[in-house]
C-alpha cells in the first residue's frame, strides 16, 4: 500500500493509441495575493511567470503552461486605460482599483490551473500544492464565503461509447461515498455547481442491458442534466465528441472541448496540514479501477439497484455505507 501522500496510479495508464494518459488539475484558493502567488508559482516552477492580461498570468515549463489567475471574469476584465473612458472615470477607477483589488482577493479565489499532467508526474503536481499549503494557502474551511474546490480532467483511455459508460456507472455508484470523503465544506454544499445527476439518469445508466451508441449516449444525459452544473460534468467530453449535437442542447461560451471528463465535486481543503492533492486523486483512481474491473462494476451495480428497492434493510442503511464497505472488502481502499 502506497504512503497516503503518494498518488496512485490506475490499472489503465495509456490510451487506445499507447501513449500516456493525462490529467488536467485545477485548485482554487486564497490566502495569498494574487501577484505573490504569481511569484510563488514561478519560483517553485523555476520559470519566468508572463503577464497575460489582468489577473492572468502563465508560466511555461517542459510540461506545459501553468496559469494563475482570479476566478472572477468581470474583475479580470476591468480595463481602465481603455482610452475610450472618460479621463476623469479612469483617474476616479484608479484610486479605488486598489480597494477592489483587495476585496477581490479576499472573496474571489485565486486558481491555479495546470496543463495536461502525464499519469507518471502526478507527484510533482502533490509537491506544489503542499508548498502552496506551506506558503500560507487558504481553503474552503477557512471561511463561510468561501466555497473553493479542486477540479480533475483526467483523459480517457478511449472515447468508444461502452468505456465512457463504464466510468459513468462506477461514478454514479461511488458517488454518495466520494461526497463523504471530499464535500466537506458547508459553503459548497449549498452552491449548485456540483449537483449530482438527475437520479432517472443514474439509474437509467445502471442497468445491464445499458449499452448505447455515442449519439444515444450524449442524448440521455443531456436530456436531464444540461447543464455544467453537475458533479462529474460531461459538457467538456461532449463539445470534443459531437459538438453539433450538444449545441442542441446546451450553449455556454464557458464550456472548453477535451477528451476527458470534468470532476468538479471535492473541496480544496488546502489549508489543512491533513489534506493533500493525493487524497482526491487517489478516490478518484478508486472510480477507475472499478471501471475498469467488469466483474465488479457488475456487482456494484446489482447491488445500486437493490439499495432502490424499499425494504427494513435500505431504511437502516445508506448507500454510502454500504459502498464504504463493499470497497473495503473489495481491497479498493
Amino acid at each position: 500500500m502506497p504512503n497516503a501522500d503518494t498518488c496512485r496510479l490506475p490499472d489503465v495508464q495509456t490510451t487506445h493509441t499507447g501513449e500516456e494518459r493525462h490529467v488536467g488539475v485545477e485548485v482554487e484558493l486564497s490566502g495569498l495575493g494574487y501577484r505573490d502567488l504569481v511569484d510563488l508559482v514561478s519560483k517553485l516552477l523555476k520559470t519566468p511567470a508572463e503577464s497575460e492580461a489582468r489577473y492572468v498570468s502563465r508560466v511555461t515549463t517542459e510540461l506545459g503552461t501553468f496559469a494563475i489567475e482570479l476566478d472572477s471574469d468581470p474583475i479580470k476584465e476591468l480595463d481602465l486605460t481603455d482610452e475610450r473612458l472618460p479621463e476623469s472615470l479612469r483617474e476616479i477607477g484608479g484610486q479605488a482599483m486598489g480597494v477592489i483589488d483587495a476585496a477581490a482577493e479576499r472573496i474571489v479565489p485565486l486558481e491555479v490551473v495546470t496543463p495536461a499532467i502525464p499519469l507518471s508526474r502526478l507527484q510533482e503536481v502533490e509537491s506544489l500544492v503542499d508548498s502552496l499549503h506551506l506558503a500560507g494557502a487558504q481553503g474552503s474551511r477557512e471561511a463561510i464565503y468561501f466555497a473553493f474546490g479542486l477540479q480533475l480532467n483526467p483523459e480517457l483511455p478511449d472515447l468508444e461509447a461502452s468505456t465512457i459508460v463504464r466510468y459513468l456507472q462506477a461514478f454514479a455508484a461511488l458517488y454518495d461515498w466520494l461526497k463523504s470523503r471530499h464535500q466537506l465544506d458547508i459553503s459548497r454544499k449549498f452552491t449548485t455547481y456540483i449537483e449530482p445527476w438527475h437520479s432517472r439518469y443514474s439509474e437509467q445508466i445502471m442497468a445491464d442491458d445499458y449499452a448505447p451508441d455515442r449519439e444515444a449516449l450524449m442524448r440521455d444525459y443531456l436530456e436531464l442534466n444540461p447543464t455544467r452544473n453537475r458533479a462529474l460534468d460531461l459538457l467538456p467530453l461532449f463539445a470534443h465528441l459531437d459538438k453539433p449535437l450538444l449545441d442542441q442542447y446546451v450553449q455556454d461560451p464557458r464550456i472548453k472541448s477535451r477528451p476527458t471528463l470534468h470532476y468538479r465535486l471535492p473541496d480544496c481543503d488546502i489549508g489543512n496540514p491533513e489534506w493533500h492533492f493525493s487524497n482526491v486523486w487517489n478516490d478518484w483512481v478508486v472510480v477507475e479501477q472499478v471501471a475498469n474491473h467488469a466483474e465488479d462494476l457488475a456487482e456494484l451495480r446489482a447491488a445500486f439497484r437493490d439499495s432502490q428497492k424499499f425494504n427494513f434493510y435500505n431504511l437502516t442503511h445508506s448507500w454510502q455505507e454500504m459502498t464504504s464497505k463493499w470497497l473495503s472488502n473489495k481491497g479498493y481502499v
